[in-house]
């Protein structure tokens, strides 16, 4: 997992490597608790803060492939791969 597009390395769009490929994460319901759990995966030990939900694609749309659609987390799980999602 990486940040792409942010001015630091705290920020960014969030991009997922899988089968050898880095894509993105869709936001169309990412939420506080989606970040959270992010920020703790990647190391960061302050509370998570995101653009609002009016801000889709704040820091430019990923290309290729999607490979997250749909993150529903509780905040509680240690990776975003524990989070219901529908890809």
């Amino acid at each position: 997992m990486r940040l792409v597009g942010g001015s630091s390395s705290s920020e960014g769009r969030v991009e997922i490597y899988h089968n050898g490929v880095w894509g993105t994460v869709c936001d169309d319901s990412w939420d506080d608790y989606d970040a959270d759990v992010v920020c703790r995966q990647l190391g960061f030990s302050d509370g998570a803060t995101r653009p609002g939900s009016y801000m889709q694609a704040y820091f430019g749309q990923g290309s290729g492939k999607i490979w997250l659609d749909d993150s529903r987390c509780t905040g509680t799980e240690s990776s975003l791969s524990d989070c219901s999602s529908s890809a």
